[in-house]
């Protein structure tokens, strides 16, 4: 398919910066194909923060970086009107938000007031400051990162809130041999957190990634592949270990990701399998499991396993 070159170029120069997480990259940029936006849930020191700054370059995308603490306030992400004493008028100073790629760090570290400042930009792709509506960059994408090991001082995210997030993604413990290389590279001298992004060099531009979301665009989708997903977002609503199914919304953007997974996999149409496999990814932190269901011991991803098992595949025509 066209264009399946500069995305494996894109893979390959991420996956030789950051080690032993090429299965997290690849659903990165199906979510940024998509226009969606991603949770990154790891333990600390796995890449999270390095991952989204290389990609950023490697797209030549503006980038700004946003550490979420218990103090931060919605001003401090968003901007302010400031008064100008020589112009005798108000400036507006615009906030970290007004970027094309956001990185959120820690986003459960900061209270709902400052997290719901991102609400109306992550759904509306604007900004409402002093009742004044401002347009965000078109690339305009959001990443959050969260630690899952640490629970204190936390504020879990809303639902309306996580609904907004293509994807949350499990960044895990790279495999021995990546984490062998990266000890050689270490040794060597390479430092992640020193690695020089300036250096780096572009594989892609912003405007090759809205070109690719319009061709993810044109990726066929069956009537019967459409019953089929329909029929999965609606068994997770009558599920009997889950007290919340998937929303509408939730069901459009899974069409959307199975779309992006199709033209990421070079088709110009979706299968069953690209339906599921980003099942998971899209659905883990929209399901909740009944309070019983979580005393037994029920992990989110075996419901969503269940539920795939329970919708009978479609035959493709």
């Amino acid at each position: 398919m066209a264009n399946n070159s500069l995305l494996n170029s894109l893979l390959q120069a991420v996956n030789r910066i950051v080690l032993g997480q090429s299965d997290i990259v690849e659903q990165l940029l199906i979510a940024l194909l998509s226009n969606g936006h991603v949770i990154l849930e790891g333990v600390p020191g796995t890449g999270k923060t390095l991952l989204v700054k290389v990609l950023s370059k490697l797209i030549t995308a503006d980038f700004h970086r946003v550490q979420l603490t218990p103090d931060i306030l919605p001003l401090d992400i968003l901007g302010t009107n400031i008064f100008d004493f020589n112009s005798q008028d108000f400036t507006l100073k615009k906030g970290p938000i007004f970027t094309e790629i956001l990185l959120a760090d820690e986003i459960n570290r900061t209270p709902p007031k400052t997290q719901s400042a991102l609400l109306e930009a992550m759904a509306e792709q604007q900004v409402t400051l002093d009742g004044e509506t401002i347009a965000l960059p078109t690339l305009f994408w959001v990443v959050a990162t969260q630690n899952s090991l640490e629970f204190e001082g936390t504020y879990p995210l809303p639902e309306a809130q996580l609904d907004r997030f293509l994807f949350k993604l499990k960044v895990d413990y790279p495999a021995p041999e990546a984490e062998k290389q990266m000890l050689l590279n270490s040794q060597a001298g390479f430092k992640a957190e020193r690695v020089d992004l300036e250096r780096i060099e572009a594989v892609a531009t912003v405007k090759d990634i809205l070109v690719l979301r319009e061709q993810v665009q044109q990726v066929q989708v069956a009537e019967n592949i459409i019953d089929y997903l329909i029929a999965l977002v609606r068994q997770t609503r009558q599920h009997p270990d889950l007290t919340l199914g998937a929303s509408p919304r939730s069901a459009v953007a899974w069409l959307q990701a199975a779309k992006a997974q199709a033209f990421l996999s070079g088709k110009d149409y979706v299968t069953p399998d690209d339906v599921k496999a980003v099942a998971s990814p899209l659905l883990c932190h929209r399901l909740i499991l009944k309070p019983e269901a979580q005393l037994d011991g029920l992990q989110i991803n075996s419901a969503i396993a269940s539920i795939l098992k329970q919708v009978p595949v479609p035959r493709q025509i």
